[in-house]
């Protein structure tokens, strides 16, 4: 997506920012992890098809992808205004991304009538693919900030995916391979509820946290989501955030 062009997000301990050409080299040596290939279900790819998948992913109006760095105050030198791509996220504090997956609602003919918004589903995705970054609680940080991206900047997000057509989110939801207790536990202390006790065909379980009143409002009660994460600038290559 575009809309995250020119923005990143700064919590107390991450950073998240547009997955940029710059950071492909580091992704794609990532993506040659086998553990990682089997936890995102992903066929390695080469240096330049990492590459044009990164350039597609930019303009893609369904797919809604930041890179998470770590952050701390010291390496921003109290520049809070804007962050410059190379140097805040330079490949030694890349540590993984996380990704918002836009589906037309499969069920959505037989539910609704023509005069109902069409309806949308979003699918998240993390990955912290530095060992030494994970079991911190970096993801749990890193998805409190992107949620309340989403849901802050839901209305945009939806025009770009749409068109301009109108849509509404209907729910969230993960996909997590049955033995990943980790990211299982993860995402039910974030508010999602898991769809069925028993995993699907492909070993998966499905949690799901619904859109209801303009805001994730299971995940609200759990950890709260309101203003966590501070959007600022991102520059790049002599561009500048308005």
């Amino acid at each position: 997506m575009k809309i995250n062009e020119f923005t990143s997000i700064i919590t107390p301990r991450v950073l998240l920012v547009p997955y940029s050409a710059h950071h492909v080299p580091t992704y794609h040596e990532w993506m040659q992890d086998l553990e990682i290939q089997k936890a995102t279900a992903s066929e390695p790819l080469t240096l330049e098809e990492e590459y044009s998948m990164q350039r597609s992913w930019r303009t893609d109006n369904d797919k809604l992808t930041f890179i998470v760095c770590t952050h701390d105050e010291e390496r921003s030198n109290g520049n809070t205004h804007a962050i410059t791509a190379g140097k805040q996220d330079a490949p030694q504090h890349m540590i993984g991304d996380v990704n918002l997956f836009l589906y037309d609602d499969e069920d959505d003919e037989e539910d609704q009538d023509e005069e109902s918004p069409k309806r949308v589903i979003g699918e998240l995705e993390i990955m912290i693919a530095r060992k030494d970054s994970q079991g911190r609680g970096l993801a749990q940080e890193t998805l409190r900030a992107f949620m309340s991206y989403i849901q802050s900047h839901l209305d945009s997000i939806l025009a770009e995916f749409s068109g301009g057509k109108g849509v509404e989110l209907r729910y969230l939801r993960v996909k997590i391979d049955k033995d990943n207790v980790r990211s299982l536990k993860l995402f039910e202390r974030l508010g999602f509820d898991r769809v069925s006790a028993e995993p699907n065909y492909f070993g998966e379980v499905e949690l799901r946290t619904p859109f209801i009143g303009g805001q994730f409002r299971d995940v609200k009660a759990k950890i709260g989501l309101d203003g966590f994460g501070k959007t600022v600038g991102y520059e790049i290559l002599g561009s500048k955030s308005s």
